[in-house]
């Protein structure tokens, strides 16, 4: 449960609806207390439940929506991936960050698998967390930029003598630019900025994106792309 007695948020919302519901899952007591008054504190940020266990997170997910979802993978009595395909599946449009001390590629992946949209280190800073929770929700993808460079790194692959031709893209070269941008970590706002559009018709690019890609989250997008060679490690 989030610790008692905490601070009052430094701007309280006018309604409800403008609060994003934050949950947490961490073992850690010390850790899982400075996060929840650091959230508490945090405008905009409503802390929903805690918990210390995969046990108790799973009893509370049916309890109300949840906006975010910071779980650790490392739990005593399981693996935070169960949690994450369990809240992807009760809350669809529930956005999960990972946050570890696990930075291998095995781990990363399999948490993007799960469902995971964001990745960091636990080298953040309760603040700086606050800070990432808010660019999850607004639509981007935190991760560690370690962990992405380890990643790009460990995945690349000598040139061939004679290198296969790309599969070609279904994607219009629109399209193509907004996959490339939110591969970047780019929130919709971001890219409608970037390419001088509105923030609708950026989500109408994304809306196709997932059709012609057969998949259902930016995460899976960028993996497609990734795996198709449409985007670069760059």
């Amino acid at each position: 449960m989030p610790p008692r007695n905490l601070p009052p948020r430094s701007e309280t919302p006018t309604t409800p609806e403008d609060l994003i519901n934050v949950a947490m899952v961490e073992d850690d007591a010390a850790c899982l207390h400075a996060l929840a008054h650091a959230v508490e504190a945090a405008p905009r940020l409503r802390m929903a439940w805690a918990a210390a266990n995969l046990r108790t997170a799973l009893a509370r997910l049916p309890d109300e929506p949840i906006d975010v979802l910071l779980v650790d993978l490392g739990l005593p009595d399981g693996s935070g991936l169960d949690l994450i395909a369990a809240a992807r599946g009760r809350w669809p449009d529930c956005a999960v960050m990972v946050s570890t001390i696990f930075g291998d590629e095995t781990h990363v992946l399999r948490a993007i698998e799960a469902g995971a949209m964001g990745y960091v280190l636990k080298d953040l800073s309760a603040e700086e967390l606050v800070e990432e929770i808010h660019s999850l929700h607004a639509g981007g993808s935190p991760i560690n930029p370690m962990v992405a460079r380890k990643l790009l790194m460990q995945r690349s692959t000598p040139p061939a003598a004679a290198p296969a031709p790309l599969a070609a893209t279904p994607l219009s070269a629109r399209e193509s630019e907004v996959l490339r941008l939110i591969a970047r970590g780019y929130t919709v706002e971001e890219v409608a900025g970037a390419l001088g559009v509105s923030p609708h018709t950026v989500q109408t690019f994304v809306r196709r994106i997932y059709t012609k890609l057969q998949v259902n989250s930016r995460a899976e997008a960028v993996r497609e792309g990734t795996r198709q060679g449409w985007l670069s490690a760059d």
